[in-house]
């Protein structure tokens, strides 16, 4: 059966209406597949393990739009994360956490939508500019702990206007509430809030593209669920470290030629202390990829990321990757990555290597300064 038929019915299952200039799309991935990891605990032992969601997050969502004449229309996405090892719901147990909105759409201007929503950071640069992005590398090839908010930056309580294509330019912006009383610009600790602006600008020119885009978030570990701050916290003079404020800004470039792609991408990010003690990460990464025949793409990346404070951390990572379509909807890939750290935490602690954008979600903090992973997957989109 159709999948645009099925949502529809689904749908009319609860509300009753259908209506004839409506539409509604049922759509959604499942990535999974099989991980060596070396230096995968404090003793620096081997793991092998399932993992989900590495090239690119196990989902399913709903959308869909209304005509409404002259150019008009209702829009709304739900779209839900899901671990497909266990079945268990993604980002935080939301049923619908990885996007949550409902707007409305004009042609030749833009939406303007309002929900649970990406910024920019992840909508203009982390998808087009980025080797986890462009490539089956995903989440393990994004930064540490998604440290600039390339991949899984999703605002609660927003707001967000993004503009329509006017000829290759398109640009944005967006504003989190804290929902707080007396405290719109957030609050820490227990029952705190967390406050979110966002802004972007992008242009896309044949097989040019270049974009830029800052993200500010107060009280980020107040947010539900939290922003990761880990590499801050681990560089902080203080026992207890809360972050006031995590604010990223980034430029990226990419360049299509025949059969190859290049890509660049320069993120600053700035995460302060309650105490006042500051953090600041520079990340650059550079990948190219190649389509060999119409199924094979080789792609290799490369990633340096520095923190500046008393850490004065250093991490190198390669990304490599073999990708053959099946088909127009599945996949089966071939990936490796290599990360080596150097430098050390505020008290005196080697700093370990630790790929991916999440090692909760993805692989376990190494017990070295090196780290290996070497997965086979499979990817279906639907």
């Amino acid at each position: 059966m159709n999948k645009k038929i099925l949502a529809t019915a689904i749908l009319a299952g609860f509300a009753g209406v259908a209506h004839a200039q409506s539409s509604v799309t049922l759509y959604g991935l499942v990535d999974a597949g099989i991980t060596y990891v070396n230096h995968a605990n404090a003793k620096a032992q081997d793991l092998i393990q399932y993992g989900d969601g590495v090239a690119q997050g196990s989902r399913w969502g709903l959308k869909g739009s209304e005509d409404l004449g002259g150019g008009l229309k209702a829009i709304f996405t739900l779209e839900n994360g899901f671990n497909s090892g266990t079945g268990a719901l993604g980002q935080g147990g939301a049923l619908f956490g990885r996007q949550a909105f409902v707007g409305l759409t004009k042609d030749g201007i833009g939406s303007l939508t309002l929900g649970r929503q990406y910024s920019f950071s992840t909508d203009y640069l982390g998808g087009s500019y980025t080797n986890g992005g462009q490539t089956v590398a995903g989440n393990y090839g994004f930064h540490i702990n998604d440290v600039d908010q390339l991949t899984s930056s999703r605002i609660n309580n927003s707001v967000k206007f993004n503009s329509a294509n006017f000829a290759g330019l398109t640009f944005g912006a967006m504003y989190g509430f804290s929902n707080e009383a007396g405290a719109f610009a957030g609050a820490p600790g227990t029952g705190g809030s967390s406050s979110t602006y966002s802004f972007g600008l992008n242009y896309v020119n044949g097989p040019f593209g270049i974009g830029a885009a800052y993200t500010d978030i107060r009280f980020p570990g107040s947010a539900a669920p939290a922003f990761s701050t880990t590499l801050a916290n681990a560089s902080a003079l203080t026992g207890t470290s809360v972050a006031k404020d995590l604010a990223t800004a980034g430029v990226g470039a990419k360049y299509s030629l025949g059969a190859a792609t290049v890509w660049a991408l320069w993120t600053h990010t700035n995460i302060e202390q309650l105490t006042g003690h500051m953090t600041t990460f520079n990340a650059y990464e550079a990948g190219g990829k190649y389509l060999f025949t119409p199924a094979l793409t080789g792609a290799l990346g490369y990633t340096y990321m520095q923190a500046k404070d008393q850490t004065n951390g250093h991490w190198n990572q390669v990304d490599a990757s073999v990708d053959y379509a099946l088909s127009k909807r599945t996949d089966v890939y071939l990936l490796g990555i290599y990360q080596d750290a150097s430098g050390k935490t505020a008290k005196n602690a080697d700093l370990q290597a630790q790929i991916g954008s999440s090692a909760s979600s993805y692989l376990p903090a190494a017990g070295a300064d090196t780290q290996l992973a070497v997965r086979v997957g499979i990817r279906h989109k639907f």
